[in-house]
């Protein structure tokens, strides 16, 4: 071909360096939005088509994990949900804790669990963690089922729970919490590319935050037995998240506008800069994995 007839070529994509300093690249994944859905569909698909329960196990991790926390922190240690059944109050907490985690976990070690495919082909990095965050919302709405479930028999034997007017909000948490869970586990991808210990610390880490985010007790009782610790819970956003989503969903407690406000703002922060981190590794990553 000679050189006039490169110059009158019309392309269909052209690949070229990203010198953007922030760049969400909406408009590539939704180009490829074949391939994303074709790796959720290879995630949900093989996690557990080798073991024993499969899909079951879906069902039997926030079921024992609740059941686990009733005996442990309402039975023994004491902890009151008030008129709402500790294990609901557990459940519905750990449902939504449940997505934020494995949203995090799902993208902390990105550039790691996708380095083969990466330095082969190309294709939009972003639908690697995207493909993450949505693969597990399938996984939630299974867990959520259940929650359902077992509400419809605690209500059924006269347990005082009842949705409210926010209840149709419901939803937007789980946006924050996937959104939230995307951005910290971008930021950690970018970083382990460098710092390999990190991925050791992230299981502890978590389970950490875990109790720092009144997942097993009211944001209020932190403050009546530890007022010197409240500051802990008063800045972590997913504490708001957590005590938002048991006010929905079993009318308990009250909703903390302000807290959720705060919540939104952080979200959007931490994605954003996990975004710019995330756009900045890809670069060179493949060096240095």
């Amino acid at each position: 071909m000679n050189t006039s007839e490169n110059k009158n070529t019309t392309w269909l994509f052209e690949i070229t360096p990203k010198n953007k300093f922030f760049s969400l690249n909406i408009k590539e994944v939704w180009q490829y939005r074949d391939l994303l859905l074709l790796f959720v569909k290879r995630d949900v698909v093989t996690v557990y088509k080798q073991t024993v329960l499969g899909p079951l196990w879906y069902l039997i991790q926030p079921l024992f994990t609740s059941v686990t926390f009733t005996i442990v922190f309402n039975n023994l240690a004491g902890i009151s949900t008030g008129v709402v059944p500790s294990f609901l109050f557990n459940l519905a907490s750990i449902t939504v804790w449940n997505y934020f985690t494995s949203c995090l976990n799902g993208t902390s070690n990105t550039f790691g669990n996708n380095a083969g495919i990466f330095g082969k082909v190309y294709f939009p990095r972003l639908i690697a963690p995207l493909t993450v965050v949505i693969s597990n919302l399938i996984k939630f709405i299974i867990q959520l089922l259940i929650f359902f479930a077992f509400y419809i028999y605690f209500y059924s034997q006269g347990a005082i729970i009842s949705f409210n007017g926010t209840t149709i909000f419901f939803p937007l948490i789980i946006v924050i919490m996937g959104f939230l869970g995307l951005g910290l586990g971008m930021i950690i991808s970018a970083l382990v590319t460098k710092y390999r210990d990190l991925t050791y610390l992230i299981g502890f880490g978590v389970q950490l935050l875990m109790y720092v985010s009144a997942v097993v007790y009211p944001m209020n009782l932190i403050h009546e037995k530890m007022p010197q610790y409240a500051w802990i819970i008063k800045y972590n956003p997913l504490a708001y998240s957590i005590e938002t989503t048991r006010y929905m969903l079993l009318n308990v407690g009250e909703f903390p506008l302000l807290g959720m406000i705060y919540t939104f703002v952080v979200t959007v922060i931490v994605l954003l800069v996990g975004i710019v981190l995330f756009n900045h590794t890809e670069k060179s990553f493949i060096d240095t994995v």
